[in-house]
């Protein structure tokens, strides 16, 4: 927990963590318990709520600020309160069905990059009508040229041509990409799997055709190799073909996913990213889930989370809320440090992170440990700043986190009353969207014998 002198000391509202510092590449170590985050407090921070308990009526009276919290009186507060207690009690039972039927609509943060788009880094064109880099010394005159060695090295590979191929007309070229995969030059098989990568991108005929053409088990190996290049299209091909169902479980049998996380520790920025969407593309089958958090995805995960870059960081944050609807991964992503940045990108402007950090929070709430988290690495203070300055589904979002939080907790509930979330709740009861208003009513009356109690024990 925060307390508001913290508040005093770091007036830069801006301020970030910074988790680059003496952290290994590809894992995250969470903070032994007595770890205190020195967050910058916001808006929330600086408004009526910090002085809700304060006695002394001296301080000098802002002007009206836009924050409807803000403009709230404590009579307006009590009467408000008030009508939420002539309500029926039922309405303050433990969250119900509905609510975790709400945890499906959250899915649709992610609409904008879950659908797991084939070949993300936007290479199209370039693997089009650029040739692979120069041949290396195996492929020299000293050496036998490769049977499918011109096909694989011509300068242009024409996307309109693919689009008008049948797969039965394609089978020979497939048949040549998967043979120049088993060559000895790099630079061959290189090649071929940026054709396989290319001619898996947009057709879900081909996608079959390759995956029922023996170039998985075959495409594999190149995501332990040493060049950058090859690594890389090797794994977006495998991106483009986990997206056809058929071949999620031939990419699964034949041991991709330890290769996968080890690209998604090792490699390069667009290699990291789709490695992420391919293990998304995975999960998607439910009996993946526990064995991919089992091989060990999501410590490097929360890695990319951490240092990614903001399309790094959004396929973190999809892949972790996939692979998080299993408890066990739950409770994994807890031990790996999740909730620290997430609690970062809760209060972070401009990046369209917010809101996606809070569905995966909103899902950790649901296990104890990662309440435990959420409140330890300050979420309270973070959530509630997203009702005041949020957009609307962000509001939503964290009403429902801390409606989570609270509902069984009375400790909680004091944190929450201390931080001074009661005004913010009642602005968004009467303004919020109607999810929003429906919850914050929740939360309030699970919050209104707390600030009583509160009030009565001030001096």
């Amino acid at each position: 927990m925060v307390s508001i002198g913290d508040s005093h000391s770091n007036p830069n509202i801006n301020a970030r963590f910074n988790y680059n510092q003496a952290k290994p590449y590809y894992y995250y170590t969470p903070p032994p318990s007595s770890a205190k985050i020195s967050r910058s407090m916001g808006r929330s921070m600086r408004t009526i709520r910090s002085t809700i308990f304060n006695t002394d009526q001296s301080a000098p009276v802002c002007d009206k600020s836009p924050n409807l919290s803000e403009n709230l009186t404590d009579s307006v507060i009590d009467l408000r309160l008030g009508e939420l207690a002539s309500k029926s009690s039922t309405d303050l039972k433990s969250p119900s069905s509905e609510d975790f039927d709400d945890m499906l609509d959250i899915s649709h943060a992610f609409s904008d990059f879950s659908a797991c788009s084939s070949d993300i880094s936007g290479e199209l064109q370039r693997l089009a009508s650029v040739p692979d880099p120069a041949v290396d010394e195996d492929a020299s005159s000293e050496h036998e040229q490769e049977p499918c060695y011109g096909f694989l090295q011509r300068e242009t590979f024409s996307t309109e041509i693919i689009e008008s191929i049948s797969p039965e007309d394609l089978q020979p070229t497939v048949k040549l990409c998967v043979d120049g995969l088993q060559s000895s030059s790099i630079a061959v098989k290189r090649s071929a799997a940026a054709k396989l990568r290319l001619l898996a991108k947009n057709r879900a005929d081909n996608r079959a055709l390759i995956g029922e053409s023996g170039a998985v088990p075959a495409l594999i190996p190149l995501l332990n190799c040493s060049d950058p290049t090859a690594q890389e299209h090797a794994v977006t091909a495998l991106l483009n073909l986990s997206l056809h169902d058929g071949n999620k479980s031939v990419i699964t049998r034949a041991g991709a996913v330890k290769s996968l996380i080890y690209v998604l520790k090792t490699g390069t920025e667009v290699s990291k990213q789709n490695a992420a969407c391919a293990l998304l593309s995975l999960a998607l089958v439910d009996e993946y889930k526990l064995s991919i958090g089992a091989c060990g995805a999501i410590p490097p995960l929360v890695a990319l989370l951490i240092n990614g870059s903001v399309r790094g960081k959004k396929d973190a944050l999809t892949t972790l809320y996939k692979l998080c609807s299993v408890p066990l991964n739950k409770e994994r992503a807890v031990s790996a440090g999740v909730v620290r940045p997430l609690v970062g990108l809760v209060v972070e402007q401009g990046t369209g992170l917010a809101e996606k950090a809070m569905v995966v929070l909103s899902s950790l709430a649901g296990i104890e440990t990662g309440q435990e988290a959420i409140i330890e690495e300050g979420g309270i203070p973070a959530l509630v700043e997203s009702i005041e300055d949020g957009s609307d589904k962000g509001k939503e979002f964290a009403v429902l986190t801390l409606l989570q939080l609270c509902a069984e907790s009375v400790r909680n509930r004091g944190l929450l009353v201390r931080e001074g979330g009661i005004p913010p709740l009642v602005a968004l009861s009467q303004n919020g969207t109607a999810k929003a208003k429906h919850k914050a009513e929740r939360l309030l009356g699970y919050l209104r014998e707390q600030r009583h109690e509160a009030s009565s024990s001030s001096p």
